[in-house]
């Protein structure tokens, strides 16, 4: 890409010199008239220069993918106090408009800024600080990640995330024998993918006070009873892991502020400029604000407000908090845990456990006498869902407490198995908030848990597009990868990395090019209520936008994941 200077004045006199020099200059005193007429081009060129309206920034030379109702195409546009100001042709905005900064785009692809959906933004800041344990394929290499880490840092207090036991060989909850023998004096927390189930050492055990007899409602404290085996395993599955934060050390003031700026590194890195973070508490949300507010923090925050009753008190009172840059406006309810886990809640036993159904981890009543509460505030309420039970109990109770205002935007986090019988609840102005990598992720095993039948509700986002008419698409990063070219891929093609499989898991739900990007932007902003001000390039939007190295809607399906975000602007200032 280009960067060009302004030079109306240079272009007037080099229209000038090429006049002149049909005329010695011998002659120049024998025509005055010459000498008027040059004087006149120069006045007319520079006048109509000074003529147009000038702006901060002037994009042309642009594959503009707009994300407008009509989805349609620009290749041109200028941008003035942080918003679009014009869209159209590049002749059309040089003409109309001139600004110190013009970008030549030279043909590359730019769509509005990417929004994720669902993820835990502030989550991935800290994880930076902790044992990455993705893509681990044994348990035996998680416990190596875990010593090299302990190594280069002497941690007093171990912390790690991103184990998937049905990544390794053998698919079965570890225990914790190998971290007793290890570290028989440092706690040691490691947290599951998907956030629903921590394994953790007797040390961390005996800190929380977890024991044999101990109960918690709405989880699994897991034991086990072999040869080789008998006691608590050291695996808390959802509820059973609060005795646990209860005990995790509060990072430091720099900790948290290091975290934030990491995890908009990682974001802005791969196009994106908003990020809903689904659940964060009153702190962390006043320090994003001041660190934007102070100008140390860019990308824009839709933050739903984590369900404690600290939380609820303070932000249902005080009513929605709104900035350019930060948006409060929802409160994150947990239904249910992960499929993953066995922790989703479902109407049949799990196939591949029999007797189980998985357990809810914010009781019924509960969830209902929120939603009451939350009905008659401003907020909405976003509510995580995997199972067809834990769906079908929040369905019906947003029907119930919403009492036909469908304009309420209330959302169901994951939307990740749904009854036959219970898809018709999302035509009344509720939003599935769906994360499309999730299902290429889970499509090796999940039929095991769910059995031939009920695979068919899962992980179905045509249908549920075609029954609320707008989908909006994220990550749930760090449980996934960040990268929104991993989304985009897994919604068109519904495979892995690998191509697999080659027809598509249940391709009959995968999405059209044209609905994922409109989910990852402007049905993304339109399920915060900021449609009117981002979402699309339009005359009057934030200047929000991706400049990409390849053609995100006609690259050939296998090359989508390798799309680069070459700039990312946020209020039309490169980040």
């Amino acid at each position: 890409m280009k960067n060009l200077r302004d030079n109306r004045d240079f272009n007037a006199l080099r229209l000038a010199s090429i006049f002149l020099s049909r005329f010695p200059k011998s002659s120049w005193r024998a025509y005055p008239r010459v000498v008027c007429l040059v004087s006149f081009i120069v006045f007319l060129c520079t006048s109509c220069e000074f003529l147009k309206e000038e702006v901060d920034m002037v994009v042309v030379n642009a594959n503009v993918y707009t994300v407008d109702d009509d989805f349609s195409k620009a290749d041109a546009f200028a941008v003035h106090k942080g918003k679009f100001v014009a869209v159209g042709t590049s002749e059309e905005i040089r003409k109309t408009y001139t600004a110190d900064q013009i970008v030549d785009a030279d043909g590359r692809t730019i769509t509005p800024g990417l929004i994720d959906a669902h993820c835990h933004f502030y989550g991935l800041g800290l994880k930076q600080q902790e044992v990455d344990l993705v893509g681990t394929k044994s348990f035996e290499e998680v416990l190596e990640r875990v010593q090299q880490f302990q190594r280069e840092n002497q941690r007093d207090f171990i912390l790690g995330d991103g184990w998937d036991q049905n990544d390794w060989e053998l698919k079965e909850f570890p225990t914790k024998t190998e971290l007793d023998e290890l570290y028989p004096d440092i706690p040691v927390v490691l947290e599951r993918v998907d956030g629903h189930a921590y394994l953790v050492n007797q040390v961390a055990l005996d800190m929380a006070g977890i024991k044999w007899d101990t109960k918690v409602e709405g989880g699994e404290i897991v034991k086990k009873w072999t040869d080789g085996y008998s006691g608590i395993t050291g695996v808390l599955i959802d509820n059973p892991m609060r005795l646990i934060d209860a005990i995790i050390p509060e990072p430091s003031l720099e900790a948290q502020v290091q975290a934030l700026k990491d995890a908009e590194r990682i974001c802005m890195n791969y196009g994106l400029t908003t990020v809903n973070d689904a659940g964060l508490n009153r702190s962390t949300i006043e320090l994003i604000d001041s660190l934007q507010q102070g100008g140390e923090l860019s990308i824009r925050v839709y933050a739903m407000v984590s369900n404690t009753p600290e939380n609820l008190k303070h932000y249902l009172y005080q009513g929605p908090v709104k900035t350019e840059k930060l948006n409060v406006r929802s409160v994150k309810v947990y239904g249910d845990g992960a499929l993953g886990s066995r922790g989703a809640v479902l109407k049949k036993p799990y196939t591949d456990k029999w007797g189980h159904y998985g357990a809810m981890v914010t009781p019924i009543e509960e969830i209902e006498d929120l939603a009451r509460r939350i009905a008659i505030s401003e907020y909405q309420m976003n509510t995580h869902a995997i199972g067809d039970s834990a769906n079908a109990v929040v369905l019906r109770t947003y029907e119930k407490a919403l009492q036909g205002k469908n304009d309420r935007r209330w959302k169901v986090e994951h939307a990740q198995v749904v009854d036959a019988i219970d898809f018709d609840y999302f035509k009344n102005g509720v939003i599935p908030s769906i994360q499309p990598t999730h299902a290429t992720s889970d499509m090796y095993w999940a039929e095991e848990r769910l059995g031939e039948e009920r695979i068919k509700g899962a992980y179905a986002y045509k249908k549920l597009l075609d029954k609320a008419g707008k989908v909006a698409l994220g990550t749930d990063f760090p449980v996934e990868q960040v990268s929104p070219f991993l989304t985009f891929y897994a919604a068109v093609t519904r495979k892995d990395l690998d191509a697999f499989p080659k027809e598509g898991f249940q391709k009959q739900d995968a999405l059209t090019r044209e609905e994922a990007l409109r989910g990852m932007t402007i049905w993304a902003a339109y399920s915060n209520f900021e449609e009117n001000e981002k979402g699309s390039i339009e005359a009057g939007k934030f200047a929000d936008f991706t400049i990409f190295n390849k053609d995100i809607m006609t690259v050939p399906a296998r090359e989508i994941p390798t799309i680069m975000a070459e700039q990312t602007y946020i209020g039309g200032e490169v980040r």
